[in-house]
């Protein structure tokens, strides 16, 4: 899943960046709410974090401007203003939810969560299941069967986006779009090889399949043929 992050103060941005990175996360950053709107209004994020009081753009402006553009990116404001009236002016703007710092990066990680779950349409338990794999969205635990599968977090977020996708071709380009934050480069191999392992995983030794290559399209994940 890809974040889009706004946020001006570095120190505040890095550890956002750190721990959404270690928990599977691609995420791209702006430190100002100009740069923060060619961003939204240009690359497919699955949820944007947005300070409210950013240079250049301040953040309810920039929110506004991206659902005048019909840009439905559930949206998180971080903010220091925690009285009712700033989060209620905050929610009316189109925001999806607000948190106030200092905040847990445990409570941002669980409100991320439940955005791309709500706008996903993922009803609770959050749990997405394909024949007998299954991913909890909430502990992050992976099984196919009765077996426990450990996956890195680079894996664990490819294996999310596959199973969101689950019956959908998706091209290495929508890969590397939602699972890295970096622009594709057709040259590189990354999705291939983070493929193979991911297969390693959750393929070896079923007879029934799930992660299919599609030659020239991209990759599926859906139930044996």
């Amino acid at each position: 899943m890809r974040i889009l992050l706004v946020e001006d103060d570095l120190k505040i941005a890095s550890f956002i960046i750190k721990g959404l990175k270690s928990a599977g996360y691609a995420v791209d950053h702006a430190d100002n709410g100009v740069d923060g709107l060619h961003l939204a209004l240009t690359e497919p994020y699955d949820t944007g974090i947005i300070d409210l009081m950013l240079p250049e753009l301040d953040g309810l402006s920039l929110i506004k401007k991206l659902r005048q553009a019909k840009i439905n990116t559930p949206i998180l404001i971080l903010s220091a203003k925690d009285s009712t009236a700033d989060r209620v002016q905050g929610l009316q703007t189109g925001s999806d939810d607000y948190l106030t710092k200092p905040f847990a990066f445990s409570e941002l990680v669980a409100r991320v969560q439940a955005l791309i779950r709500r706008a996903s349409g993922v009803a609770e338990p959050s749990t997405l299941i394909l024949e007998n794999l299954s991913i909890d969205l909430i502990t992050r635990q992976v099984k196919r069967g009765e077996n426990k599968i450990t996956l890195q977090p680079l894996e664990f977020s490819l294996l999310e986006y596959l199973m969101r996708n689950k019956g959908r071709v998706v091209s290495k380009i929508m890969i590397m779009e939602h699972v890295w934050d970096y622009h594709f480069d057709p040259q590189t191999n990354v999705v291939e090889a983070r493929i193979c392992k991911l297969r390693e995983k959750i393929d070896q030794g079923y007879e029934n399949k799930l992660i299919h290559t599609i030659r020239g399209a991209g990759y599926v994940l859906k139930e044996s043929d």
